[in-house]
Order: structure tokens, then C-alpha cells, then sequence
């Protein structure tokens, strides 16, 4: 009997036990302190994983396993590494077959809502979902969702995206570092105001608000439209990371050319102020000419240094009720990728734009914000181009990963 009893839990360790264990070196090519730098494993060719143990020097590390094209296997690892000017870290990284992902502390948010009759607090709807799709004729999209769209956030910002055929990104701005969306649905009432929580602070109408991504006519960009259908959906939660996407279906983006299926990736990592962007398509897409860019805030001073990064900050109202709302002070900016710059049109009195294509099937780029009300920001332009610079340089030279 103590022979079986033995057998059987060696074999129960050996179930459990690492399917892979392997380690990451990490290094800081600057002689800048970096921190929350994202770490992305591929899991494609490492069989099933089901649970990871990323440790550095023994002790643990918070991480998160994604599962991207929702199969029900995890495709990516994720952690965050903080470095010393030109560190150099190794990391143990241990994968299992059985179990589930540990859990962490979540340091981002996301949140899709169906508005909810019966409810009369604008910050407590209770309708979740994970995606939602709607067919291109759809009348009144808009006005579907709790929020008009999918919003997101790390504890630096907040964000939300409209679901219709501008996709506009639209700004939270924060006092505090800290998350906060889950308690305001973006609708901070009076009583939480009065605790110091943030609110929206930004008008975009249509515009490009924060860095949404148009068609372009040969002279100003162009809405998404018409599509087939359009879809928002949630890809993942955190802890570290949030994944959003919305897809369109059938895009007439320039006529006379096939239409395109688009896939807009927003992944907020905690930490970060900035969102990553990835634009996938269908097809080669290199022939297409896209916009981006910022609203061109009332008043605004911006920063453009005529290569893929443009910004401005400004103050304006970010309602047209101008009696219940104050005017807020925010800095916006888009990065592009040099190699998939086209123009740099002339600011107009909607936007700071610019004219891009991708590579291929992808294009990859980046939008920050930051509200004049935080406690842990910027307060003045100079502040805010001065960071938008450092952050050039700074996605130009990632940390280096080898696995």
C-alpha cells in the first residue's frame, strides 16, 4: 500500500511539475532608469501551457498569460521588468501544462457594458459584455453601448473608444495615480468628484481625437465607412495588460481598390501612459494611404518634429454644455513609425494630422495623453514636450529580449 500511495505521488509531481523551463536575459540599452518595460514571450512552439512562474533572482515576478486569436490556448507571456541604466537582468521563466494563471494584483482595466433601463446611477450599470457586433447599416450604434464604446485603462490614464464610424479615442483624465473606471464608467457622479476621482476631459467630436485611425481622400481623412459590420471586443483583462480590439469587416477604404478587413489592436500596459496600436489587415494594404493624428485643442501649442511625432496641449471645454463642466488642460500625441510616414499636412482647425501606410499587412504605432490635473503629471507644454521627446527616444530603443 505505502509502494502505491508512493507511485501515485510521484506521479502527481510529475504532472504538475515545469512542461519548460528556460531563461530570459534582459538589457537596457540606455543609461536612462526604465521601468514597467513589457517582456512578450511567444508560446506558439512550446506546447501547452496552462500556468507560468516567471522568477528573478528566486524571487517571484508578476505575469500574465494572453490568448490573442481566442482558441483556448495561450499564444503570449507577458511580464514587467524595471532597470538600472544599461542593466543587464536574467529571468526564470517556468511553464505548465496543468493549473491556472496566478493570480496578481491588476494594475489595468478594461469594460464593455449594454446600458441597463432599469438602472438610474450613470457610473453603476451592471450589463457586461465581451463583444459586440453590428451589422454596417446598423442605424444607431453609438448610443448601443454603455459608454458609446469599450474603455480601458492603466493607473497613469483612461480611455474610451466610440463604436461608430469614427472609433475616436476619447480621454480620461486622472488626479490621482490609480485605476479608476470600474468605479466611473466614465461618469463620474458629484460625490466621487469630491473624492478626487478624474472624469472626462476631452471634446472630439470628429476629429481625430486621440490618435484615431481614418481613411485619407488625397486631401482629409475619412471616416470608416462604409463597412460590412464593425465589432468591439475584449481580448484580455490584465493584470499587467489589457487587450482591446475593434474589427472592421469589408471597409471601402479608397474606392476603385478591394475592400479590407481591419483589426485594430489596443494593448495598455500597466504603468504606461502611452497605448500601443497595432493595425492588421487582410491583404497587402500598401498601396492604401491612412490618416492619424490629435485634435487640434482650442488655443493649443504643439510639437511636431515632422517625423512621425506630433502632440500638442491646449484647454478647452469638454462639452458643449460649457455651465456644467469646466475647461481642462491636456496634452495629446501620436507617434508613427518614420518608414510609415507619407505627409505631414498643415494643422487645421480640427487636427494635427498625419498621412501614413503601412508595411504590408501591419503598421504599428503609439498615442499618449495627460491631464493637467494630476497630481503626478505635467502641468505646463514644455513639461509635456519634453516628456513626448524622451518617449521618441525611448520607443526606439527597447529593452533587448533573448529567450
Amino acid at each position: 500500500m505505502k509502494q502505491l500511495l508512493l507511485f501515485f505521488a510521484l506521479g502527481l509531481t510529475a504532472t504538475v511539475s515545469a512542461q519548460r523551463t528556460f531563461t530570459v536575459n534582459v538589457e537596457n540599452p540606455m543609461a536612462t532608469e526604465r521601468t514597467d518595460q513589457p517582456v512578450v514571450i511567444s508560446l506558439k512552439t512550446m506546447g501547452t501551457v496552462q500556468s507560468a512562474l516567471v522568477t528573478l533572482g528566486g524571487n517571484e515576478i508578476p505575469c500574465q498569460l494572453d490568448d490573442l486569436d481566442q482558441d483556448e490556448q495561450f499564444d503570449e507571456l507577458c511580464f514587467l521588468v524595471n532597470m538600472a541604466p544599461k542593466e543587464k537582468q536574467t529571468y526564470t521563466v517556468k511553464l505548465f501544462n496543468e493549473g491556472e494563471p496566478r493570480p496578481y494584483p491588476a494594475r489595468v482595466y478594461a469594460e464593455m457594458l449594454m446600458r441597463n433601463d432599469k438602472v438610474k446611477e450613470k457610473n453603476k450599470h451592471n450589463n457586461f459584455i465581451e463583444s459586440i457586433t453590428v451589422r454596417g447599416d446598423c442605424a444607431n450604434s453609438y448610443n448601443l453601448q454603455h459608454h458609446h464604446g469599450v474603455d480601458f485603462e492603466s493607473e497613469l490614464n483612461g480611455i474610451r473608444i466610440y463604436f461608430d464610424h469614427r472609433q475616436t479615442l476619447d480621454v480620461y483624465g486622472k488626479f490621482k495615480k490609480r485605476l479608476e473606471l470600474q468605479a466611473t464608467q466614465f461618469y463620474t457622479s458629484e460625490e466621487q468628484k469630491k473624492e478626487g476621482y478624474g472624469d472626462d476631459v476631452l471634446w472630439v467630436g470628429n476629429t481625430f481625437g486621440l490618435g484615431a485611425f481614418r481613411g485619407w481622400d488625397g486631401q482629409q481623412p475619412t471616416m470608416i465607412e462604409p463597412v460590412k459590420s464593425r465589432t468591439q471586443r475584449v481580448i484580455s483583462y490584465g493584470p499587467l495588460r489589457t487587450i482591446v480590439e475593434v474589427v472592421d469587416h469589408g471597409w471601402v477604404a479608397e474606392q476603385g481598390k478591394p475592400a479590407l478587413n481591419m483589426t485594430l489592436r489596443y494593448t495598455q500596459y500597466a504603468g504606461h501612459r502611452d497605448t500601443d496600436v497595432d493595425v492588421f489587415f487582410n491583404r497587402d494594404a500598401t498601396d492604401y494611404r491612412f490618416s492619424t493624428g490629435v485634435i487640434n485643442v482650442k488655443g493649443s501649442t504643439e510639437l511636431n518634429d515632422q517625423q512621425g511625432l506630433r502632440g500638442c496641449w491646449g484647454t478647452d471645454y469638454p462639452s458643449t454644455d460649457t455651465l456644467k463642466w469646466k475647461p481642462e488642460t491636456v496634452g495629446l500625441a501620436v507617434l508613427v513609425g518614420k518608414g510609415n510616414v507619407v505627409a505631414v499636412p498643415q494643422a487645421n482647425k480640427d487636427n494635427y494630422g498625419l498621412v501614413v501606410r503601412p508595411e504590408g499587412r501591419h503598421m504599428a504605432y503609439k498615442v499618449a495623453c495627460a491631464s493637467a490635473n494630476e497630481e503626478f503629471g505635467f502641468h505646463k507644454a514644455e513639461e509635456w514636450f519634453d516628456w513626448l521627446k524622451k518617449w521618441r527616444t525611448e520607443s526606439e530603443q527597447p529593452i533587448r529580449i533573448q529567450y
